[in-house]
C-alpha cells in the first residue's frame, strides 16, 4: 500500500530546518515537528485503525494532522475525499489526511506551511512577514538629509520599531521641504547606538541603501493628505496602496 509518509517527513525537514521528533515510547509510528521557541507542533503523524476513518478497512493508515486558520477552508477539506476531522487531541481547529495517496503531496504542502505560520510565535511571524513599505520622518533639526546620499549610496538611520531587512523606507523630509524625497532598502538592522539628547533618543540603527529619489514637488505633504489620506508623517508608518502604486511608478 501507498504512503507519503516518508515524503511528508522529508518536506517538512527540508522546508522548516526542524526534526521529526517522536516523544511517545508507546506509539513509535506517532510523531511530528513543533517550533523551537514555543514548542507548538505544527503536523503530527500517526498511524490509526483505518476503521476509525469509516467504512469496514481493515489494518491501519498513515495521517497527517495540520491546524487550519479558515474555518471555512476546513469545511471546504472536510467535504473533500481523504480528509478527516483531527484525528489528534491537540486543541484548535486541526484536520488531518490520509497519507495512503488519497491526497497528494502538493495539496498537503501548502496546508503545512499555514499551520506553521498559525502555530509560530509572535517572534517568528513578524521574522517570516514578506517585506513592507514604510514612510520614515527626517527632521532637518538634527540631520541634512536632503543630502544624505551625496556621494554615497547607503547611510545608518534610526530603526523604526517593527522594520527589518529588505523592508523599503520612503524618507519623509520635514519642514521646510514637507517631502517625501527618497526611497530607500533595509539593508541592516539592530545595529546598537545610544544618543539622547533635546528629546531625540536612538537606541539602534539600521542601514538604508538609496534606489530612487523623488522630485521634492511631487509627494509633499498637502498632496499626501489630499490624494492618500496621509495626515501625519510623526514616526515609521505603512502607506496606503494608492501611494504605494504611486511611489513605484517609473513614470514619476
Amino acid at each position: 500500500m501507498i504512503s507519503l509518509r516518508q515524503d511528508v517527513i522529508d518536506f517538512v525537514v527540508r522546508r522548516f530546518q526542524t526534526d521529526f521528533e517522536n516523544p511517545w515510547m508507546r506509539d513509535p509510528m506517532s510523531g511530528g515537528f513543533r517550533h523551537a521557541d514555543n514548542q507548538k507542533w505544527f503536523a503530527l503523524i500517526n498511524r490509526v485503525p483505518a476503521r476509525r476513518l469509516g467504512g469496514d478497512a481493515q489494518g491501519e493508515v498513515d495521517v497527517v494532522s495540520f491546524k487550519v486558520g479558515d474555518l471555512l477552508l476546513r469545511d471546504v477539506l472536510l467535504n473533500q475525499a481523504g480528509f478527516y476531522p483531527g484525528l489528534t487531541p491537540a486543541r484548535g481547529n486541526w484536520v488531518s489526511a490520509r497519507l495512503d495517496g488519497a491526497v497528494t503531496l502538493d495539496s498537503l504542502r501548502p496546508l503545512i506551511e499555514d499551520s506553521y505560520l498559525l502555530t509560530a510565535s509572535t517572534a517568528t511571524k513578524k521574522a517570516l512577514r514578506p517585506p513592507k513599505e514604510w514612510v520614515i520622518p527626517s527632521n532637518l533639526r538634527y540631520y541634512d538629509s536632503v543630502h544624505a546620499f551625496d556621494g554615497v549610496s547607503e547611510i545608518d538611520w534610526k530603526q523604526g520599531r517593527g522594520i527589518k531587512v529588505d523592508d523599503v523606507v520612503y524618507l519623509y523630509v520635514g519642514a521646510p521641504v514637507s517631502a517625501i524625497l527618497f526611497k530607500c532598502v533595509v539593508t541592516q538592522t539592530d545595529m546598537p547606538w545610544f544618543y539622547c539628547e533635546d528629546g531625540l533618543e536612538i537606541h539602534h540603527l539600521m542601514k538604508i541603501r538609496f534606489l530612487r529619489r523623488y522630485d521634492p514637488s511631487r509627494f509633499t505633504f498637502d498632496v499626501l493628505k489630499r490624494d492618500y489620506g496621509v495626515f501625519a508623517v510623526r514616526g515609521p508608518r505603512g502607506i496606503p496602496e494608492s501611494l504605494s502604486r504611486d511611489l513605484n511608478d517609473p513614470n514619476i
